[in-house]
């Protein structure tokens, strides 16, 4: 069965499974344990102009069916990214996403700039809905105004195929998803981490440094579904869906409810090798569930809810 996932402007992915920013590093943290090449592309951690710290550990915390993160996205910056990291990146046969932060929306644009030229990079992921940082980030995500503007400055510097990372912890994230399509997004990526808190009992305060973190792993699968649900139908650019994938099973049902294509993340920490598995079980799912393509499966909850004389999907 053809994976292969056609994007906009010319971007194709060979197979729907794509490594999510904050869990897979730049590339080469994982290189000794998955093939690489075989995925259908990898999003790397997130790269501002001027390297961040961060925020102060602990900056992990298991919970049940979940994990917090309080990261606060640190990274080396853009120079030390150009000057390290592209040259790995550079010989990978897989598509290469840059996820891009700041605090401002010049940032973005400084960042977005930088690597428009970059031969290693195929498409950015615009992340302005990161729960982890005080300034920018979720400003930006829970402002769908303030979301477009940066939009446009990225659009304003690179002709790469844009996506942009929409945040769950907000009433209707399809506000912010249509505000940054109308300003030149081609793609959204749904789901970033739901805010979440946990206390030390032996501490006696948040486990976490940053006092309260990003959820990600199974816990919010049903969050990121609805999301996706809600999204894709609400917007004419493709949607790439995330949050608590572990199986082929919860690809179909990201892929059912409209997404395109998906990004594997918390998993990957506890089993690196699973999306190689998915990759390889995704075509006997998809036969077993009456599917002839990929493609079919697409928002095929959707025509199936109608037909049973359902409400539409919005």
């Amino acid at each position: 069965m053809d994976l292969s996932v056609r994007l906009p402007r010319g971007l194709t992915l060979k197979n729907p499974i794509i490594a999510a920013s904050g869990t897979f590093g730049f590339g080469p943290e994982y290189a000794r344990f998955v093939q690489v090449n075989r995925l259908g592309g990898i999003s790397v951690k997130g790269i501002s102009p001027e390297p961040w710290r961060g925020n102060p550990p602990p900056r992990v915390w298991e919970t049940p069916s979940g994990l917090l993160n309080s990261i606060g996205l640190q990274n080396p910056g853009l120079t030390t990214f150009l000057e390290e990291d592209a040259p790995f990146l550079r010989t990978l046969d897989t598509v290469v996403i840059a996820n891009i932060i700041g605090h401002t929306v010049e940032e973005y644009r400084t960042v977005a700039a930088g690597l428009q030229n970059e031969p290693a990079i195929h498409a950015f992921e615009v992340n302005i809905s990161c729960p982890n940082i005080k300034a920018g980030g979720i400003t930006f995500g829970h402002d769908p105004d303030a979301a477009y503007h940066v939009m446009r400055a990225v659009r304003s510097v690179t002709d790469k195929p844009v996506m942009v990372k929409v945040s769950p912890n907000m009433a209707d994230p399809w506000t912010v998803a249509e505000a940054v399509v109308e300003g030149g997004a081609d793609m959204i990526s749904a789901i970033n981490t739901v805010i979440g808190l946990a206390i030390d009992l032996k501490r006696r305060r948040p486990a976490l440094g940053g006092t309260t973190g990003g959820l990600s792993g199974p816990a919010i699968k049903p969050i990121a579904l609805r999301v996706v649900w809600e999204i894709a139908q609400r917007v004419s650019v493709p949607v790439i869906g995330m949050g608590g994938i572990q199986s082929a099973e919860d690809v179909l049902e990201f892929l059912m409810a409209g997404a395109r294509a998906v990004m594997v993340g918390t998993i990957t920490f506890q089993f690196p090798q699973r999306m190689e598995e998915i990759i390889d079980r995704l075509p006997l799912v998809l036969a077993h569930y009456g599917f002839r393509s990929l493609e079919e499966a697409v928002g095929a909850a959707w025509t199936s809810r109608t037909a049973d004389g359902a409400e539409g999907g919005e």
